[in-house]
């Protein structure tokens, strides 16, 4: 039997009706867009959600019945989390497990709190680095100085994607 916790407490991408990526959902919610006939499954999920009538399978992909129109969303919003995932939760300066977010060219000296701007760092570096650039300490970036670009950031944000889903978010597909 599987366990119905870790099915309702997993999440559903939604598409469009013309199968664009719009969003990620709860696998509830996902359920109840099928059962209002909004939606219409794509692909099933493990295992299955149990009524008093009806059981149904997790739903994994689900489409809608009806075109949505939804504003193009051209960037991707600036987040602690998301500075984190663009960088791997790795130190931008020495590679080590990243605990805070560090500005290149310091807020103090008109640094933007931008992409362009922003990197992951460990404590060290970043009490180390103080209100200095990295060019004046003889430091080295190993991390990319740029907002995250694809269909995958602009629908999931910093979270990571179901390798399932590769097909619909143009994932390259694992090994």
């Amino acid at each position: 039997m599987p366990d119905i916790r870790r099915a309702v407490s997993s999440t559903a991408l939604v598409l469009n009706q013309t199968y664009e990526p719009l969003c990620v959902v709860s696998v509830r919610r996902a359920a109840i867009l099928l059962l209002a006939a909004k939606a219409v499954c794509v692909a099933d999920g493990d295992g299955f959600l149990h009524s008093a009538r009806e059981e149904l399978p997790v739903p994994l992909v689900i489409r809608l019945t009806r075109y949505v129109r939804v504003p193009y969303r051209a960037h991707v919003g600036l987040s602690r989390r998301a500075i984190f995932a663009r960088d791997g939760w790795r130190c931008a300066y020495c590679k080590g497990p990243a605990e805070t977010i560090d500005h290149v060219m310091p807020r103090s000296r008109g640094g933007r709190h931008a992409w362009e701007n922003v990197v992951a760092a460990c404590a060290r570096c970043n009490h180390t680095k103080g209100d200095r650039t990295p060019a004046e300490l003889g430091w080295r970036l190993h991390a990319t100085l740029a907002a995250p670009k694809g269909l995958a950031w602009r629908v999931l944000g910093h979270r990571t994607p179901d390798p399932r889903w590769a097909d619909w978010l143009d994932l390259p597909r694992a090994a």
